[in-house]
């Protein structure tokens, strides 16, 4: 559901219309575009203005390795301690600071990233912990809060857009890594039209399928009617449902009109092979692809495939050197394209794994201290804060928790953390409560 101006930040006036045509005007101006004064047209003609304003537009790309990746084979190697696990630890660009020798690409880039060493959450359950992490706040009883892609598509989505504003990429839509989040709860008071688009498998080839069934002419006379009696009935009523339904229409419509993008086998085979077979490498490729292309937020999945409780180490070291490669060509790309200043990338799980290793010869889940990865647009580069203790048991001083997570993320793509709403019936709230503070280290 569309918010009315009584759920915006206070102070905030209810369309984005004053502000978008300012940017752009002012973009424009700074990129040499040529426009009627009395038209905008004329800039996004312009090749030089479309282009410099696609790169200035920000964007979002989220790694979600669900399940939760050891920390200790990632990001944070313990070596010589009982809680290392058998893999060694390899200096990276960063003076001092070891990655785990799964990931010689990420060591060799480490001074384009940022690692964040003192994670220290609340919940050690996945459906818990998920909704955590997604959704940057505890629970509230009677609010359902959206998640990070709701709101990112709500603050930085493109109107009028025919790329979605927040694509879910799966390997398998319809599976489990999402269990907790039911139709529409992606998306919280929002409403449908902020919840994501989710492809992937075989979900992917309904987009032609779509486009394909029908010739033009007959789609555009049967779209213009069916949009004449929702839009109709749903002024009439009232109808949230309505709203929703035509909402839906309107994202198949700009998903049938950009198929293509969505084209995994149209892309340059060197940057398939480059990025590596597997589903989640070649989602993470495409992600690189819409992103180019306008889209402000994608998050890539990949299941439960982290939840390690059982030979934690053979798994991880199938998925730890995938991940290596992906983020290495992703961080790589985007700089190159000039996109990196402009574009947020973040790889994390729901929590980390534990020091000590079961008798499945796994590790079992663990919030209290663990670690992930940031960088790119409002962000330094370099930067490995927070630490542990001797065997990574616990965090030592300075602890940071999913709200200081959601405070970074908005802070660093330019949106107030601290808007303030009011929903009918409910004590006001924040987009991030308790005026948690974004972690300064990685801030520009």
């Amino acid at each position: 559901m569309q918010p009315d101006s009584s759920f915006l930040p206070v102070g905030k006036c209810p369309t984005n219309e004053h502000t978008l045509h300012r940017r752009l005007f002012l973009k424009g101006l700074a990129g040499g575009a040529l426009a009627s004064v009395t038209s905008f047209a004329g800039l996004f003609q312009n090749p030089l203005f479309a282009e410099a304003t696609m790169k200035a537009q920000k964007r979002c790309i989220l790694l979600w390795l669900c399940g939760g990746p050891s920390q200790f084979e990632t990001w944070y190697p313990k070596p010589g301690r009982p809680t290392s696990g058998p893999f060694g630890h390899i200096p990276t660009k960063i003076p001092g600071i070891h990655f785990s020798s799964l990931m010689p690409q990420c060591a060799r880039i480490a001074d384009k990233l940022n690692i964040v060493r003192n994670m220290k959450t609340a919940q050690p359950e996945h459906l818990q912990a998920i909704n955590l992490m997604q959704r940057g706040n505890p629970d509230r009883a009677g609010f359902t809060r959206p998640t990070l892609g709701s709101v990112l598509a709500h603050e930085i989505g493109q109107l009028n857009s025919p790329i979605p504003n927040f694509i879910l990429l799966d390997p398998i839509p319809g599976g489990n890594e999402f269990e907790g989040f039911k139709a529409g709860d992606f998306a919280g008071w929002l409403g449908a039209k902020y919840s994501p688009v989710r492809l992937g498998g075989d979900y992917s080839k309904l987009l032609n399928a779509a486009s394909d069934a029908l010739p033009q002419h007959d789609l555009e006379s049967r779209e213009t009617l069916r949009q004449f009696l929702t839009e109709k009935f749903e002024r009439a009523r009232n109808s949230t449902v309505a709203r929703s339904e035509n909402n839906a229409f309107e994202r198949m419509k700009g998903l049938a009109a950009s198929a293509d993008l969505f084209d995994l086998n149209k892309l340059p085979a060197k940057d398939r092979e480059r990025y590596g077979p597997g589903s989640f490498a070649q989602h993470a490729l495409l992600s690189r692809h819409l992103a180019e292309h306008g889209a402000p937020f994608v998050m890539v999945a990949n299941g439960m495939n982290w939840d390690n409780h059982v030979f934690q180490h053979e798994i991880h070291q199938m998925l730890v050197p995938e991940l290596d490669r992906v983020l290495f060509n992703l961080i790589t790309d985007l700089e190159e394209r000039g996109m990196l200043d402009s574009t947020l990338v973040i790889a994390m799980g729901e929590f980390g794994r534990t020091p000590w290793i079961n008798p499945a010869r796994g590790r079992d889940h663990y919030p209290t201290a663990w670690s992930f990865m940031m960088t790119g647009c409002g962000l330094k580069r370099g930067v490995v804060t927070g630490e542990t203790d001797i065997d990574g048991v616990d965090v030592v001083g300075t602890a940071h928790n999913e709200q200081n997570l959601f405070a970074t993320i908005f802070t660093a793509l330019g949106i107030n953390p601290y808007a303030e709403y009011d929903l009918p019936g409910l004590p006001t709230f924040h987009r991030v409560e308790n005026k948690a503070e974004p972690i300064r280290d990685l801030l520009a």
